[in-house]
């Protein structure tokens, strides 16, 4: 069950990417950016060779081979996955991985250095105030702060959960309650 939660998130998040890339190089392009919410968002098109706010923009063929190595790893983690916040967690991380990879691998200027599709910029149609991004950084961002929130309340990815270790007096022979001897 958890493991086809998974995977329809990820296809799920993917195909969202997909879309939203596809409607916004079909309505932003060679336009002004688009104003929304008084200016708390804006639409704005942009292709980005690298990570936020554009670092390593240099050595954009890194990021498929991280994005393997991230697509593998949930893969192995998959077999023992019993969890469906986890499942929807990594999902959300799958797909979002998904959909930038494709990006790089199909988009120009050519195989694994391909040009992210980003629109979504807050604050100012620029990025000046937050980096632009697109729905597989949110995908990602969001599977990503699932995840660490599942850690941090004990939640495992075989569906069991940790409790906390309170810190109790040892009791032994020979000693009482309070840890003191009493063999007296």
């Amino acid at each position: 069950m958890a493991v086809s939660v998974l995977v329809g998130t990820a296809v799920l998040a993917w195909l969202a990417d997909l879309g939203t890339k596809h409607l916004a190089l079909a309505t932003l392009s060679d336009r002004e950016p688009l104003r929304l919410l008084d200016g708390a968002v804006y639409l704005t098109l942009t292709r980005n060779s690298g990570a936020a706010f554009s670092l390593a923009s240099d050595h954009t063929w890194v990021f498929p081979l991280v994005t393997a190595v991230v697509i593998g790893w949930i893969g192995w983690l998959a077999g023992r996955l019993r969890s469906l916040p986890w499942a929807i967690a990594l999902g959300l991380v799958l797909g979002g991985a998904i959909g930038n990879l494709t990006d790089r691998i199909f988009r120009a200027p050519g195989t694994f250095v391909g040009h992210v599709v980003d629109m979504v910029s807050l604050f100012d149609p620029y990025g000046q105030v937050w980096p632009i991004f697109n729905l597989a950084d949110s995908a990602l961002v969001t599977g990503v702060c699932l995840a660490v929130l599942l850690e941090l309340t004990g939640r495992q990815r075989d569906g069991t959960r940790i409790r906390s270790r309170r810190a109790e007096p040892a009791v032994d022979a020979g000693t009482d309650a309070d840890g003191r001897d009493d063999r007296a």
